[in-house]
């Protein structure tokens, strides 16, 4: 069965790796997507977030690394054949944001989705609390290692 995980990742964070990790063990195929909105401004380039997605997903066999920078996540599911959609989930607010992106995508596309409970060590970290700590603090604790940049440093984190 093929999965996909969705997300703006800016940045990618170790609980997004966590979370892909944990969904590669789950189903034969995970794609994960880069979703690209017009209404939003990204921190990070995308070109640099598919970047860091594929060091997140090193030797993850199954994992396979996109974008979609337009339409629904829907239309993505369907040219792409996937019926499930992977979603992790830190806490109950989170799970209501998702609850009615999740009906809608049902109702729309026929495509479930799987909620995977955040790792409890990983469950407060979150892209928007990272790029506003990243401001003041060394966040790269809460990154996944990226090759060539050493430890501590944050390059535009």
């Amino acid at each position: 069965m093929r999965a996909l995980f969705p997300g703006s990742f800016d940045p990618v964070t170790q609980g997004h790796q966590d979370v892909l990790r944990r969904a590669s063990t789950l189903f034969d195929e995970v794609a994960v997507c880069v979703m690209f909105s017009s209404n939003k401004t990204g921190r990070f380039p995308i070109t640099e977030r598919l970047d860091r997605l594929r060091a997140a997903a090193t030797g993850l066999s199954n994992v396979t690394v996109d974008c979609h920078t337009g339409g629904l996540l829907v239309d993505y599911c369907r040219q792409a054949r996937i019926d499930v959609l992977i979603r992790g989930v830190r806490d109950v607010h989170d799970l209501d944001y998702e609850m009615p992106m999740a009906r809608m995508n049902h109702q729309l596309a026929g495509v479930e989705t799987f909620f995977i409970a955040a790792d409890p060590a990983l469950a407060h970290v979150s892209s928007s609390l990272v790029t506003a700590m990243s401001k003041h603090e060394d966040s790269s604790k809460l990154l996944p290692a990226v090759e060539g940049r050493s430890k501590g440093e944050e390059g535009d984190e």
